[in-house]
């Protein structure tokens, strides 16, 4: 017995939907709420999940085929006409196919390896010609450290280039120094390291003087100078330098040496013409018409979150205890914006016709990048929500968005969007207006740089945590003086900091 499968309402106000992609081929069995195939409409794609178990007999609508609500879409069996033989062994022969292409990308792999393989012979036939001048060294710093034993060993990896040149330049403290070290055999590997310190700690910063202290704490610790960049004035090497060279060395030095710039990888769309998805020309359509209709400007402010940085460095390790979710700036730039829009509704108004609307409440689109293009679902009721509210609607709306798993209606509704180009590291840009809406508030990244603040009467110099906020509204019925209240309402609240009994942890 067959069922066949319709298109259903996916929204209130969508009556079509277009077929981007099958999930699932005739003769392939599907179980309840298994996902049949990708539809997109004019305000989500989503996937349609199959509401029977069965074996597919039959796909009637093919892809890129756009549909009424109500088409039948395919048609699902018992699979008693046998259906699912001629299904799995098409897979089956595809299957040895599909092993063989990769098998035979990685033939060449192995290829270089035999040819790699003689390169550590060489290395290995090297390795006696290093160990021999090694054991005429040994007697000669006898009494090594018991405790840190790679140590010692990574010192003589360090100071053999530096040996060899000792010899070819007329020196003679060098030779000097190994035979007064029988009679003292425990400082003289001071003595000899010494005098590498110092040539390290002349080559490391501007200033060529290296106190005592801090070359006997490096020798104490095996930094080599030479690599420790100092902080101190001029360049000095401080102690602290020292403390933060050594106390990775282990595992910090390794990565040093690697960190190389990672090249872009060049995208396999270039020098191909992809059409437009069917979200992609939507969108493309309201920004126009969203700018041939209305009048849109952008003001923005500079505010100074370092107290809300303070606090979210304070707290984001209870709070993802507490709540699931990690603690991000989004959620205090989204509460200060969601207030200040009960102060200026103008900001949070619609155009009907020669009417301004005022809605009752303040539902916050949040605008969330994914791969299929821009979309913005709703936080209903925004301003009822507190810090952990917010952060919890954010992230799961966000989660649901690049999943592809929302709802149609999550994306109506809106009366004020919050688009953070922070994200990806923009300063700052002006965002567009989308209709029905009259303005969108963009944040930028925060960075610390230095800023002239107030304190006590005088001015100083101080580092602190800024943001650019950019507020693009309709000047229609918009000015730029409601812009500017609005803007200032939320960069004092910002400033102010005072978040802590907003937290709802």
């Amino acid at each position: 017995m067959s069922e066949s499968v319709s298109l259903p309402a996916l929204g209130e106000s969508v009556t079509e939907g277009t077929v981007t992609r099958w999930l699932k081929n005739v003769g392939d069995r599907v179980e309840v709420d298994e996902p049949l195939l990708e539809v997109s409409t004019d305000k989500v794609d989503t996937e349609i999940p199959s509401p029977v178990a069965g074996v597919i007999e039959a796909i009637l609508v093919q892809e890129d085929e756009t549909v009424e609500v109500g088409t039948a879409l395919v048609t699902i069996g018992d699979g008693s006409g046998g259906g699912e033989a001629p299904a799995e062994q098409p897979q089956a022969e595809a299957a040895p196919e599909a092993q063989a292409a990769p098998e035979a990308e990685a033939a060449p792999a192995p290829a270089p390896a035999p040819q790699e393989a003689p390169a550590p012979q060489p290395v290995a036939q090297e390795a006696p010609a290093q160990p021999a001048p090694a054991p005429q060294e040994a007697p000669a710093q006898q009494a090594p450290p018991a405790a840190p034993a790679p140590a010692p060993q990574q010192a003589p990896a360090q100071e053999a280039p530096a040996q060899p040149a000792a010899p070819v330049q007329p020196a003679p403290a060098p030779e000097q120094a190994p035979a007064a070290q029988p009679a003292a055999p425990a400082p003289t590997p001071v003595a000899e390291q010494a005098p590498t310190a110092q040539q390290g700690g002349a080559h490391a910063g501007t200033s060529g003087y290296v106190t005592p202290i801090v070359r006997k704490l490096a020798n104490e610790q095996g930094v080599d100078l030479a690599s420790v960049t100092g902080t101190g004035v001029g360049g000095r090497i401080r102690k602290q330098d020292v403390i933060s060279a050594g106390a990775p060395a282990p595992a910090g030095e390794a990565p040093a040496p690697k960190a190389e710039r990672q090249p872009l990888e060049t995208s396999p769309l270039r020098g191909t013409t992809q059409p437009m998805t069917r979200l992609r020309k939507v969108v493309a359509e309201r920004a126009v018409v969203s700018m041939q209709s209305t009048a849109q400007l952008t003001s923005v402010v500079e505010v100074d979150v370092t107290r809300v940085a303070r606090l979210r460095d304070r707290v984001k390790g209870t709070f993802q205890e507490k709540t699931g979710t990690k603690l991000s700036f989004l959620p205090f730039f989204a509460l200060a914006a969601v207030e200040a829009l009960r102060a200026y509704p103008i900001i949070n108004s619609t155009v009907d016709g020669d009417a301004i609307v005022y809605p009752e409440r303040e539902n916050l689109s949040i605008a969330v990048d994914t791969e299929r293009g821009l979309l913005t679902p709703v936080v209903r009721d925004a301003g009822e929500l507190d810090i952990a509210g917010l952060a919890a609607q954010i992230a799961d709306l966000a989660e649901r968005t690049r999943n592809n798993q929302l709802k149609p209606d999550e994306l109506a509704g809106g009366t004020f969007t919050l688009t953070n180009t922070g994200s990806r590291g923009a300063l700052f840009d002006t965002p567009v207006v989308f209709l029905p809406q009259t303005a969108i508030l963009g944040t930028g990244v925060v960075v610390k740089r230095p800023v002239v603040i107030s304190e006590d009467g005088s001015d100083a110099i101080a580092i602190r945590s800024m943001v650019y906020l950019a507020l693009s509204y309709d000047h229609r019925i918009i000015d730029g003086a409601d812009a500017a209240r609005f803007l200032t309402a939320v960069k004092a609240r910002l400033e102010e900091g005072d978040f802590e009994g907003d937290l709802g942890i």
